[in-house]
């Protein structure tokens, strides 16, 4: 009998990311909020009944490692353990959201493999599933069920807000691969913010963004690394957002905007003073 199920597997964007402390592991806790958006991976997972375990991976771009060292793979494998699953999977991903660029790209992946294999095999144990999804990455359990939340802890602790509004970006992506434990270890305390004040998740409800709102405690360290950064955080600033940030541990910086129309002027604005950079309009889903 062969399963087989596909879905979207879409990109992050943190509003704000703020650091509250580090925990005796060496992990940093967070407070931030997640807002999944219409730039997306698309994942199709193939089922077949064995009699032990195989795992095969297809990406369309070059480059994505494979095997273990491919957080889909190792998402498959995480939830064939945990639930007691024989069974060769065929994993296809059609890659759109760049790699190393804080958007969540590998852990959404991983996630939709968890929903896909979790459909496909009736499981129904979601905090069972959770911390399978912890075990692969701080950001895949967000992505068990992708919808704006208010994330805190290590990326845990998950609480869906109760609405946001519909918010047009445009993004753009350097044309390098941040990794975001250099990150981490470049990040100073003198950096931490501390927790958002409740009036940011307000405004973030309410669509009233501002600059001071969109913080990310990672973005000096990152910036000092990597100047690219800052420079399109100024062009999309400079190209009308009205608040513009970088995301994750960097280095695809986002700009807000008032709508489709102006977000797409930018980035065909943009495209001849930042020809190095990935440039992508989407919106929050």
């Amino acid at each position: 009998m062969v399963k087989l199920l596909a879905e979207a597997a879409p990109a992050k964007i943190n509003l704000f990311l703020r650091v509250v402390g580090r925990r005796a592991d060496g992990y940093h806790e967070l407070d931030s909020v997640f807002v999944p958006i219409s730039l997306a991976d698309r994942v199709r997972v193939e089922m077949r009944r064995a009699p032990g375990r195989a795992i095969a991976l297809r990406c369309d771009r070059a480059g994505i490692p494979d095997g273990e060292r491919n957080l889909a793979w190792r998402a498959a494998d995480a939830f064939m353990r945990e639930f007691g699953v024989n069974a060769e999977i065929l994993i296809d991903l059609h890659k759109e959201i760049p790699a190393g660029a804080g958007l969540g790209g590998g852990s959404s992946d991983a996630g939709a493999v968890l929903r896909i294999m979790a459909a496909m095999q009736r499981v129904g144990d979601l905090a069972r599933l959770a911390r399978v999804a912890l075990g692969l990455g701080a950001d895949v359990p967000f992505f068990l069920a992708p919808r704006a939340a208010h994330v805190g802890g290590i990326g845990e602790r998950i609480r869906p807000l109760e609405r946001c509004a519909r918010l047009w970006m445009a993004i753009a992506v350097p044309a390098v691969e941040i990794p975001t434990a250099e990150v981490y270890r470049a990040l100073e305390p003198e950096h931490w913010s501390g927790p958002a004040p409740a009036e940011h998740l307000r405004a973030i409800t309410e669509g009233r963004i501002t600059p001071a709102v969109v913080q990310n405690d990672l973005a000096a360290a990152a910036m000092a690394l990597y100047p690219q950064i800052a420079r399109l955080r100024k062009a999309l600033e400079t190209a009308g957002a009205s608040a513009a940030a970088m995301s994750g541990s960097g280095g695809a910086v986002f700009g807000l905007f008032a709508g489709e129309e102006q977000a797409s002027r930018a980035v065909e604005k943009l495209r001849p003073e930042v020809p190095e950079a990935r440039l992508f309009v989407a919106h929050s889903l």
